[in-house]
């Protein structure tokens, strides 16, 4: 009986928590969540002192809903099998740990990825009444920090030219660091172009294009990225004599993203800066530079969310026809045909998309202009409905010109 007393009092004496430790269902559910953590292969949220984007809004919004609540076991089981699905992790694991104050503690989601998966994806497939069909596919393999993608693409929505061909990409998430990433990308396309184009650009035509694109990637601060690298393009001329011009540019670019989250609303600030310059240095027949900005805000209150999406950009130089500037797709001045308004592009561009959306159900107004240098600067309008659910959304858009509307119906599936 003394030996049983004695441990008795040995166990009762020994602390609750002794570091991160398995077993929180042995915690007494007196104890307050102060804070919680999600680790994943190479990166750690701080869902108090960060606004990571590594998890999904959902998700986060509900974690972030158990922290100053007593310690819920169920709930925490929810949430590992909601994040082993967002992130097809082999194991989601959740620890506790004592917290900085009595009577509180923290919790760890350990994120234990598939040491390789195979993911077969369509990151874009729309269709536009002015333009047709387009559409992209892609299959992914992922080792570790390693992923390598092959993909087929059919798109005439970007750019002023159908490139239709295959892609192939490598990029590394961790190069000796979380803030760095590496990136590779080959892609082989064959070009086709509306009829107004090849008639105004003349020899300035190719049938085929094939581009290099190493890119580094530094995460400066949690909120900004920047990134540098090259581009070798190659493209063979439509003429009999097939000659093969060059594109070569330095590359670089800036991201800034900013998340504040409050009881009921939530904003994003997105912001972006791309420079491509061509440089005769670098072998190649264009010298030029181009300047492209965005911003984008976001409002999010409920079913409610107001979206201005604001863009703009400049060349400097001749630059080649896939790097001018094109308006009039599925997400620029919805309902204009980008042929109609200029068959070659510009190298000029202002462009603002006002969006509100309820539930499924969106509304839209743009207004943008498209131009050369000394050119005078015509803005065009542009208003529709439609309606969206995740990635997938239908719509349709009337171009405001001379007092008539010509509906234009969109589809589109972007990830």
């Amino acid at each position: 009986m003394k030996y049983l007393w004695i441990g008795c009092l040995l166990a009762a004496s020994c602390p609750i928590f002794a570091g991160t430790q398995d077993s929180e269902f042995n915690v007494n559910t007196r104890y307050t969540v102060e804070n919680i953590l999600v680790a994943g292969a190479g990166w750690t949220t701080d869902l108090v002192a960060s606004h990571d984007d590594h998890i999904s809004f959902g998700i986060r919004r509900d974690l972030v809903a158990l922290i100053g609540q007593k310690l819920n076991p169920a709930a925490l089981d929810d949430l590992a099998k909601r994040l082993r699905k967002e992130f097809r992790a082999r194991t989601v694991d959740h620890h506790v740990m004592r917290g900085k104050t009595p009577d509180t503690v923290q919790v760890v989601f350990d994120i234990k990825l598939r040491p390789a998966r195979f993911d077969v994806s369509v990151p874009k497939f729309a269709y536009n009444s002015n333009q047709g069909w387009n559409g992209a596919a892609e299959a992914t393999a992922t080792l570790n920090h390693n992923s390598f993608t092959a993909g087929l693409a059919s798109d005439s929505d970007e750019l002023l030219e159908r490139y239709t061909g295959v892609e192939a990409r490598y990029e590394n998430s961790h190069l000796g660091s979380d803030n760095v990433r590496f990136k590779f990308e080959f892609d082989d396309f064959h070009d086709l172009w509306n009829p107004q184009t090849a008639a105004d650009a003349g020899g300035a035509i190719y049938r085929t294009r094939q581009s290099f694109e190493p890119v580094l990637t530094l995460a400066v601060a949690r909120p900004l990225t920047v990134s540098f690298g090259m581009s070798f393009e190659r493209m063979q001329d439509e003429g009999p004599a097939a000659r093969v011009e060059a594109a070569n540019a330095f590359i670089a670019s800036a991201r800034f993203h900013r998340r504040m989250e409050d009881d009921d609303n939530l904003q994003d600030f997105d912001a972006g800066y791309d420079l491509r310059a061509g440089m005769r240095s670098l072998a190649s027949d264009y010298a030029y530079n181009r300047h492209h900005f965005e911003f984008r805000y976001t409002w999010t209150h409920g079913k409610q969310i107001v979206i201005d999406d604001a863009m703009g950009g400049f060349i400097t130089g001749v630059a080649p026809l896939y790097d001018r500037f094109a308006l009039g797709n599925n997400s620029t001045l919805r309902g204009w045909n980008k042929y109609e308004l200029d068959p070659l592009g510009g190298n000029r561009l202002l462009n603002n998309s006002v969006e509100y959306r309820y539930g499924a159900f969106q509304a839209f107004f743009d207004t943008g202009a498209i131009w050369d240098g000394g050119e005078a600067v015509v803005a065009r309008k542009s208003v529709g409905v439609g309606l969206r659910e995740g990635p997938f959304s239908v719509a349709v858009a009337f171009p405001l010109k001379d007092g008539r509307t010509d509906p234009v119906f969109m589809v589109s599936m972007n990830y």
